[in-house]
């Protein structure tokens, strides 16, 4: 028989510390490699669908059905991206007016200063000019920066849907990949994994996706109601930038701000602007996200906000949008292996049920004595009343006994 060694606490935390370094060490350095792999079988798991049913249904050869769901999907990434274009274009068009309207802002402000902090205008200006020259002075390093990440975003407009082609195309030789690894006791077990983190991903996108459209036109709408002039670009904007959680949404208003006070010169509009955001936030985090987006993937606060942070760091932007679906995998595994299944009890959000009482919510909770087979539990959906009244009617018991 196979013996199996059993080490103590201090070296398995010892050998999981080390663990987690090593992949952390393994996504920073290695992120231009990892972060575009990650995010194709990720748009592979939500396209599998449409290949099934192209082959299944329409009978397309598989090479061909992955093809056409690939172009599908580049053509409505093009149609959202050219529909964007054309808004930022009929912007561009206003610039004078921008410009006049920023600098009736900026006067405006530098008269704020002036009169709180007792800073002369002149004093201002040369702020503003030496923080100019020190920007011209680094502008070199900058145009640099900006132009290795433009050229890597065009790497991975390309290698995003060429990764996805090939999950797609082997996704029948990754499955029997594992299937060799795995001990065949064990497939049962490794089937329902790969059946959770398919729904999982794919209910999760989804619910992404619509909860994009519904954000998007509601914060147009808003816009609308309250006169912003570029209601539409800003609604758009605001629905993409949604799809990064918690953070997303703050960048989101500062520039819906930054926008709508180059197009007017009427500084109302900022509280229009931040309550339109807020009811909109509203109905999402209480309304969307629970109908669309936590469905299937049922992670806590704390979990999301520490993984997207962490994400940032190893993935700038494409990290904090991976980070909620590369959890909810995780989860999936811990979920299906006993010895990691309390670290995926950890992701969750799987409170115990309360109850009112007193307007006290304290859990409901079973006790059973060792010594004997007497079961107490505490009752807390008695209300103070029927519980007064179920004392008096012990007491009377208790009379009647004596």
């Amino acid at each position: 028989m196979a013996e199996t060694m059993k080490f103590p606490f201090y070296i398995k935390l010892a050998a999981i510390l080390l663990s987690l370094i090593a992949i952390f060490c393994i996504l920073y350095f290695g992120s231009e490699i990892a972060f575009p792999l990650l995010l194709a079988l990720l748009f592979a798991i939500m396209l599998r669908p449409i290949v099934s049913f192209l082959i299944r249904r329409l009978r397309f050869p598989h090479f061909i059905a992955v093809i056409f769901a690939i172009i599908l999907f580049l053509l409505l990434f093009l149609g959202v991206f050219y529909f964007i274009s054309i808004q930022i274009t009929d912007m561009a068009n206003d610039w004078l007016k921008i410009k006049n309207n920023f600098i009736y802002h900026l006067e405006h402000l530098q008269k704020m200063v002036r009169d709180t902090f007792n800073v002369s205008t002149n004093e201002q200006n040369k702020f503003i000019n030496k923080a100019a020259q020190d920007g011209i002075d680094s502008g070199k390093q900058i145009v640099g920066s900006t132009l290795t990440s433009f050229a890597d975003i065009l790497l991975n407009a390309t290698l995003v849907p060429i990764y996805t082609f090939l999950f797609l195309y082997y996704q029948n030789h990754f499955v029997n990949f594992l299937t060799k690894i795995v001990k065949p006791e064990n497939h049962k077990k490794l089937r329902e994994v790969l059946d959770q983190i398919k729904v999982a991903v794919q209910s999760y996108i989804t619910g992404l996706l619509f909860e994009m459209i519904a954000v998007s036109a509601l914060t147009t709408i808003g816009l609308y109601l309250i006169g912003v002039e570029y209601f539409i670009l800003l609604g758009i904007i605001t629905g993409i930038l949604n799809l990064v959680p918690y953070i997303g949404i703050l960048f989101a208003g500062i520039l819906s701000i930054l926008i709508s006070l180059s197009g007017s010169t009427d500084l109302s509009i900022v509280l229009g602007v931040v309550i339109v955001n807020v009811i909109v936030q509203f109905i999402d985090n209480n309304i969307l996200v629970p109908i669309f987006v936590n469905s299937k993937v049922r992670i806590n606060a704390l979990v999301s906000i520490a993984g997207i942070i962490i994400g940032n760091v190893l993935g700038g932007i494409t990290g904090m949008f991976l980070a909620i679906p590369v959890i909810a995998i995780i989860k999936v595994v811990f979920d299906r292996i006993d010895s990691l299944e309390p670290y995926g009890y950890l992701f969750g959000d799987d409170l115990p049920k309360t109850t009112e009482w007193h307007k006290i919510r304290i859990p409901s909770y079973n006790y059973q004595s060792s010594s004997t087979n007497v079961e107490f539990r505490i009752d807390t959906n008695v209300t103070p009343l029927e519980d007064e009244k179920l004392l008096e009617s012990k007491d009377e018991d208790n009379i009647e006994d004596k």
